[in-house]
């Protein structure tokens, strides 16, 4: 979820519990108000009452609730010296002009005693709270929209104000995510008055400046290293072939130099595998393009017939859709090559390599003598299930390093004698 979006979440959760709170509190004051102010009206009404009693006395025989809302009732003076004057809120059967029959209606009574003329009387005056409860109710839905107007605001100035104020932030997250070392000619940078986007501009370049330096050192290292290995072993190796053509060796000692031409031959392999293996782990391929599978199979596959066949191994290639991938076209050919002589090289006489390409897969097939590898080591740097293997023990790496650099899932799966190994990703 976006900081955005986040914050107005927060915000909507806190306001509700404001306004809820304050609704509730709000609520009880008004209604303290409105029965203050209705309890003043009976109180003034008990007074009209009594002074209209003493000048009309058939006043004092009323006994039921009309619509006058009263009733007075004669009692003896030690029960009207007990009665203290109560307000309460109760409920009374009444009839209006369009109700066929009396409802219950909520009402505020006062209950009080009065004298006069030596005589005690208990009244009962009552004043409708209809109204009062219909106001209350259009307070509620009041807050009710109050809620969802700030709602709303909040909604309104977080995406006008607030995206505004946050746009330096994202154009630079949005430059960081383009980035690429070796890649980009510049640094990210937004132009901000914000002290705070300044300080993670200059945060985030000075980071990506000593990462820049690191980056540059290593490759340099990569390349040097390289070359400082290629050149002497190319020279021993033409020593090493001018000592063979000269003829002067016995048979022991051709021999003995057939082995280390061998060595050193293993040596130039594995300085290469290494310095691809670092150059994919420090992302120097990203030169990103549609690369269609099918074709670089095919490729492949040319390329390796000749073997293949001198091993007495067949080929065959399966494919039911076409597969296009935005990769290194460089890497794509590692991966074909790396499985499919790893397929024909850990093979049998008479064996058989399949690949099979569907719509968001490769599948290299191949059938071996040797039992199920494991499967948490076969992707290792230099694992390998016989020691005496001329390999040098990188190609697997390598193919798990390129899946691994563009998100590919890479597996191995065993069934009977049949090795398989399994590329998924996403096609265009």
């Amino acid at each position: 979820m976006k900081l955005l979006n986040q914050s107005i979440k927060y915000l909507s959760v806190s306001i509700l519990a404001i306004v809820t709170v304050w609704a509730v509190i709000f609520y009880f004051n008004m209604l303290n108000e409105i029965k203050s102010s209705i309890d003043e009206g009976l109180e003034n009404y008990k007074r009209i009452i009594i002074q209209n009693a003493e000048k009309d006395s058939t006043i004092l025989t009323k006994k039921y609730f009309d619509e006058s809302f009263f009733t007075i009732q004669k009692i003896d003076k030690q029960q009207a010296l007990s009665v203290k004057d109560k307000y309460l809120d109760t409920i009374l059967y009444m009839q209006d002009a369009d109700d066929e029959a009396p409802e219950p209606e909520p009402v505020r009574m006062l209950i009080t005693a009065f004298e006069l003329n030596n005589e005690y009387y208990e009244l009962k005056v009552a004043n409708s709270m209809v109204e009062e409860d219909d106001l209350m109710k259009e307070l509620l839905y009041d807050i009710i929209w109050l809620y969802i107007s700030l709602i709303i605001s909040i909604i309104f100035i977080n995406n006008l104000v607030l995206k505004k104020l946050w746009k330096p932030f994202y154009d630079l997250l949005n430059q960081l995510k383009k980035y690429r070392l070796g890649k980009s000619p510049t640094l990210p940078t937004v132009k901000t008055k914000t002290k705070e986007f300044n300080d993670l501009q200059t945060a985030v370049n000075t980071l990506l400046l000593h990462t820049i330096e690191a980056y540059e050192q290593q490759k340099q290292f990569i390349g040097n290293a390289s070359h400082e290995l290629q050149t002497p072993l190319a020279i021993v190796t033409n020593k090493l072939e001018l000592l063979i053509e000269e003829g002067n060796l016995q048979n022991k000692q051709a021999e003995n130099i057939g082995e280390i031409m061998s060595i050193i031959e293993r040596l130039v392999r594995l300085n290469k595998s290494l310095l691809l293996l670092s150059k994919i782990e420090n992302k120097q391929f990203l030169d990103n393009q549609s690369v269609l599978f099918n074709e670089v199979v095919q490729k492949n596959i040319s390329d390796f017939e000749e073997i293949a066949h001198f091993k007495n191994v067949n080929l065959s290639f399966i494919e039911t859709a076409k597969l296009s991938v935005q990769m290194d076209s460089s890497l794509a050919n590692v991966i074909i090559s790396n499985l499919l002589k790893n397929a024909i090289f850990h093979n049998v006489s008479n064996g058989s390599v399949s690949v099979e390409i569907s719509d968001n897969l490769i599948k290299v097939s191949n059938t071996s003598n040797s039992q199920k590898l494991d499967g948490n080591l076969i992707f290792n740097r230099f694992y390998k299930t016989n020691s005496n293997a001329k390999g040098t023990g990188l190609g697997l790496a390598i193919v798990k390093a390129i899946a691994d650099l563009y998100s590919f899932k890479v597996s191995y799966s065993f069934d009977n004698t049949l090795h398989s190994f399994q590329i998924e990703f996403s096609p265009e």
